[in-house]
């Protein structure tokens, strides 16, 4: 389990892969405290930090809290399945990414074989790291006698 705003890598991407997803997508800019995208909000890509922090969270649950820098990718595990963000991303400086729709970059992992199993990789260890925020929510919410409506989802 992660510490409390803990410095994360281990969704650092190659040279390659960066370079192909900075091709694939559009630069944007977020302001400090801006947020990139919701727990429960609907998928819209993935994000390529370029510059800045970013703080992933988990609602309720601050102490798997983790901050990611330059190279990180964000949104894999909602991007690769569809289905809804399972964590906040916001901004805690100025933030320059590159965000990937979700189409462009499914269809450069259909075209590009030899970056899909370093993405799929990554995909591992956020998907992880997700199983242990939710085993945390359940821990915490039996913990408190939270009723499982109020526990949410995280996948």
């Amino acid at each position: 389990m992660t510490n409390v705003g803990a410095q994360c890598n281990f969704l650092k991407a190659s040279a390659e892969l960066k370079t192909a997803l900075q091709g694939a997508g559009s630069k944007e800019r977020f302001a400090a405290g801006q947020v990139l995208f919701r727990e429960d909000d609907g998928n819209s890509g993935v994000f390529v930090l370029l510059k800045g922090k970013i703080r992933m969270s988990v609602r309720g649950l601050p102490k798997l809290d983790r901050l990611f820098s330059a190279g990180s990718v964000l949104g894999l595990p909602s991007t690769f399945t569809g289905h809804h963000y399972s964590l906040t991303a916001e901004a805690l400086t100025e933030v320059d990414l590159v965000h990937v729709a979700p189409e462009s970059f499914l269809r450069l992992m259909r075209e590009r074989a030899d970056l899909v199993r370093e993405a799929t990789e990554m995909l591992g260890r956020e998907v992880s790291f997700i199983q242990s925020a939710l085993a945390q929510r359940r821990k915490e919410a039996a913990k408190n006698k939270v009723s499982p409506a109020e526990i949410g989802a995280l996948v």
